[in-house]
Formats: C-alpha cells, structure tokens, sequence
C-alpha cells in the first residue's frame, strides 16, 4: 500500500472509531459516481505556437494551436482535464526570440497563448534560463498559472526560486505536482544568465518535498513535472549527483508518484517503472514543438470519507499532426504571427551561393567555416572553434533575411573569447576528432564514428532515422586559424597534428597562450571538451577574457549588415587523412545520415 494511501487509511479509520465512539460524521452518499481525470502535458514546444515555420518560410505539421483543439476536444468529454507544460518554451521559433529580446514591452506571446489555453501548471526548463533574468523573471509575473521547478534555488535564501510545487483541485480530487529542473544547466549555460541561482540533484530535492506534499496537502494524486529525461547514462551513471536525466530515478527512489511527465529529452515517453516499494509509477513524456503529447486517464472512486482513490491509470502518446490548428487560436493571435514574419523577413545581407551543414561532417567547408570567420572578426581571437549546430540546415544563394541567422545558427548561445595554451588547443581537437572520427582499419570502413550494439552493428535511430553517433553532432568541433590534419588511420589520441598559425604561418606553440573564439555552451563545460583539454570547472571561467551581452545570432546580423555581400569560403585549414580512406568512408557514411 502507498504511504499516502495508508495515510488515507488510517484517517478513515480514525474517523470511524469516532463514530463508534458516538460521535457524527456526514459520509459521502454511496452512489457517488467516480471521477475521470484527464492530464495533458505538452513540453519541449520551442516556440511552435503556429502551424508555421518561421525559420524556413513555410507551414508546419505541428503546433500549440493545434494542441489547443486536442485540449477542447478533452474538455468536452465528461472528465476532468488538466493541461501542463515541461518546459523549454522560450528558445527555437523566432517567434519567441523576438518577444524575448525584441518586443519586450508587452506580454509575451507565450503568457498569452498558454493562458487562453487554460494551462493549470508549468514546469522551468533549461533553454527558459538560457532566455536569461530579464527574460524569465518577466514571464513567471505574466503567467496565469504556477511556474515550478523546486530544485531552482535561491542562493541568498536557499528557498526554492521559482514556485516549488502547486495543488489543483478538479472535482474534489487534490492533484499535487512538483516541479523539477534538469540540474546541468551550470555545465551549458553562462553564470550571468543564471546568477543567483543553485540547481539542486533532482533525487535529493524529490526526497525532500514528496514528504512535505503528503504531510501538508494529502493528494489524491501526486504528478512529478521533471524538465529533464528518462535516460541516466545519456551524460552520467545512476548514482552521480546532478544526473542530467533523473526523472526514472526518482520514480525508482523516491515513494509516493503516480505519474511523472518527463521532457528535455524530447523523446515520446510511456514506460512503467516500480518505486520503491513496488508500486507501478506511469513515465510519460512527449515529443518536443508539438509532435505528440503525453496524455493520461486517471479514474478515481471516492471513499465514504470525502478522499478519492485510484482505480486505473491508462496513458498514451497523442500524435498531434492530424488535428487542424484552432480556428480561436489563429484569429486571437494572428497579430502576433504577421508581426514575426515582418521582422524574419527583413533583409541583412546577400550570400553568392548556398551552403549547408550537410558539409560539415566528412571535413573543411564553407558553412562552418562562415561561423568561423564571423567569431574571429567579432573577437580577434587566434583560433575559433565551432560545430554544425544542426543536421540538415542550408542558407540559399541569393537574399539573406533574419530567419537565415536561425538556420546558421540554432541557439542563443554567447560568444566568448578564452585564454587556452597551444597543448589545451591540441588536447580539444584530439578530444572532438576521438568523439567524431572512426580508428579506420582500411578504406572499407566508416568514416564517422558510429555506436554499435553487442554484436558490432550500428544501431538505428527510429526517432531521427539515422544511425546512432558515438556524440551528437553539435559537439564536432573544428578548428579555425591554425593548419592541422586529422589522421582517422590513428587510435584517439594521437591524430591532430597541428603545424602553422594561418594568418602568418608562425609555428604552432604548445607552450604559448593563445585567445580562442568559443561559444558560451562549449566555454561553460558543454560536450565536455574543454574537461578534456585538462580544465577544471573552476578554470572555466577565470579563463574567459570577454563575453558579448547579445546572444551570437544578434551579433551574427549585425555582421550581415555590415559586410552587405558575403561570399562563402572554406579556407582548407584542415583535412582528414589518408585522402581516400576519408572519401570512401564519407562515401559510405552520407546514407547512413541522409536517407
């Protein structure tokens, strides 16, 4: 028996030892009908409040509006609905950058969307911390419903930042649900943007507040609202303290969910996992901008005590492609949509041929190589380093507009510039080169290095239908302002051999500091190259010489702006070799990518 069940118990027990004792009591009257709770949870919607594509200039298959008519199909039925959000809302769609950090004197689309909607609680995600203070301090004020995430602490005070968890009654049913943060955002995220704040283990935090809800509120129904996936091992092992993805952690340690909605991993979720002391806790978790959403029926009977207990949970992933866009929706927000598509349509600039990132993975291309050249101009730095930030993105020959700089560059990450030594530099790259490039045994063999299963076959990927890569591919750092090969013939390790400086030919020096261009996730900790460069967490910062205020994409405009014309180039800085076993092995690898 739950412990919160027992609780239930033993007050009713009480209750009736009264009533023998003489006493009275008003019971409820035996024919009351049970009540059905239906909880929707949407998460990961990264600005797609619109059937429409803002980045790409087209429609799109999924979206909140679309959402809304699911939801309004829900609350006609004879249940309860309950509508919550996982987080991650604020970055993704220009939509929601430019309420974010363009038209800032106004509500932000995403409070009024999600209020017109009914939304009963939400959860903190880490790309709304990286939207920054200004940011997400405004939108917890604008918002209609409780915006939870208990392991957000406030470092003056050690109480919970934002609300830690929020009690909704529907029908008489009591639904408590805590909130919790992926606690990794101190390894992606720069300390400005989430100053004043301490991310506390998920496990611990859940140990701490489950007993406060059952001793304060007793619920019918206890929801564990985790902006943060069900796979542990994905960035560390079961009992490492600030686990990136602990939500089936503490469905396992911690006694007392029913269910726990999972996001940040944007994987459609529906596992059932024992607690403790071996009760089923439901895992749901859906699809990130609208694809799916996690929905669960609960039906509760009520007790002749006025308490409700539960009966069944049924849950499912709800495909979200097949229902049209609310009609209500569209015409409320209309406005909001023309005014976005004014401002990504603006013209920044021309570019004199199409370059894509389906470049950037078998060796030097032009379309990193743009960023490159953009943080070396914007720092002067001597080294650059950055990654493909998306699979199978590309800017067109011709006009460039604003919702370009989104497809160039993904996130709102700031651009730093570092003190590294010549060995951290080479110790970095042979870092990312080991994560990217297969020990290629002849020219037969991949190029890319691929996970493989306990027989040796690479393994599918049904969500992405690609083959599994040992990292993702925002973590394929390459180099700019130094001469280097990359030998795959050569285990990791040993296989960058860097020469020459690119702009005088000067010899590289392990010995001498250099100021290296990078962005605020990679100089932060994330991907884990810099570890590997033999840095400490506590050196990250001291080694940051400067930071811009903006996010880089802003800066990547203006540059736009300022240059007019930009002409594509790869500057060959660097190859993998030997030649041909690079060729064949890119050869055999593209389909494995792009099918």
């Amino acid at each position: 028996m739950k412990k919160k069940h027992f609780v239930k118990f033993l007050v009713s027990f009480l209750m009736i030892m009264v009533m023998i004792g003489g006493l009275s009591a008003a019971p409820i009257a035996d024919d009351q009908e049970p009540v059905v709770l239906r909880i929707i949870e949407t998460t990961d919607l990264h600005g797609s409040l619109f059937p429409y594509d803002f980045i790409n200039d087209r429609e799109s298959s999924t979206s909140l509006a679309q959402v809304y008519t699911y939801v309004e199909q829900e609350r006609a039925k004879d249940q309860e609905v309950v509508l919550l959000d996982n987080g991650d809302m604020l970055q993704g769609q220009p939509i929601v950058y430019y309420y974010n950090f363009e038209k800032t004197d106004s509500e932000h689309i995403q409070a009024s969307v999600m209020n017109a909607m009914g939304y009963d609680a939400a959860s903190v995600g880490n790309h709304d911390i990286e939207a920054g203070h200004p940011v997400y301090d405004k939108i917890v004020k604008e918002f209609d419903f409780p915006w939870l995430a208990a392991n957000a602490l406030d470092e003056a005070t050690g109480n919970p930042y934002f609300e830690p968890y929020t009690i909704l009654e529907k029908n008489g049913v009591k639904i408590a649900v805590l909130g919790l943060i992926t606690p990794g955002i101190p390894n992606w995220l720069p300390v400005d943007i989430w100053e004043g704040l301490f991310f506390d283990d998920m496990v611990k935090t859940a140990e701490k507040w489950v007993p406060i809800i059952q001793a304060r509120e007793n619920p019918d129904v206890l929801i564990g609202l985790f902006h943060a996936g069900v796979d542990y091992a994905y960035s560390g092992t079961a009992d490492q303290m600030y686990n990136e993805n602990a939500s089936q952690l503490v469905a396992e340690r911690v006694e007392g969910f029913d269910v726990i909605f999972t996001g940040h991993d944007h994987i459609a979720t529906n596992v059932v996992v024992k607690s403790p002391e071996g009760n089923d806790v439901y895992i749901v978790g859906a699809q990130s901008a609208a694809r799916t959403v996690g929905s669960v029926e609960i039906v509760l009977d009520p007790d002749m005590w006025g308490h409700y207990n539960i009966r069944t949970i049924t849950t499912e992933n709800v495909a979200i492609a097949d229902f049209p866009a609310s009609p209500a929706a569209l015409s409320a927000f209309g406005y909001a949509k023309d005014e976005v598509m004014d401002y990504v349509s603006k013209r920044i600039g021309t570019i004199t041929e199409t370059i894509s990132t389906r470049e950037s993975f078998w060796g030097d291309n032009k379309f990193v190589d743009l960023i490159h050249s953009l943080q070396i101009d914007l720092t002067g730095a001597d080294v650059s380093f950055a990654a493909p930030l998306s699979l199978d993105a590309s800017i067109n020959k011709g006009p460039i507009y604003v919702r370009d700089m989104f497809n160039l560059y993904k996130y709102e990450n700031l651009l730093y510039s570092m003190d590294m030594t010549g060995a951290e530099i080479d110790a970095f790259l042979e870092y990312s080169y080991k994560k990217w490039y297969n020990q290629m045994a002849d020219e037969n063999d991949h190029l890319i290095n691929f996970k493989k299963d306990a027989d040796g076959k690479l393994i599918l990927n049904e969500r992405y239908n690609t083959y599994d890569t040992v990292t993702r591919y925002y973590n394929y750092d390459s180099a700019a302002g130094i001469e280097y090969t990359v030998d795959v013939s050569k285990p990791a390790g040993d296989r960058v051999d860097i020469t020459t400086m690119s702009k005088d030919g000067a010899a590289f020096d392990m010995n001498k500091h250099y100021v290296v261009a990078i962005n605020s996730y990679r100089g932060n900790g994330g991907g884990g190259h810099l570890a590997a460069a033999g840095l400490t967490k506590e050196e990250y910062t001291t080694r940051v010489l400067s930071s811009t205020l903006a996010d880089l994409r802003f800066y990547l405009i203006k540059e736009f702006e300022k240059r007019g014309t930009v002409e594509p180039k790869v500057d060959n800085n660097w190859k993998a070799i030997p030649e041909l076993w690079v060729k064949n092995g890119a050869e055999l690898d593209f389909p494995l990518f792009y099918k």
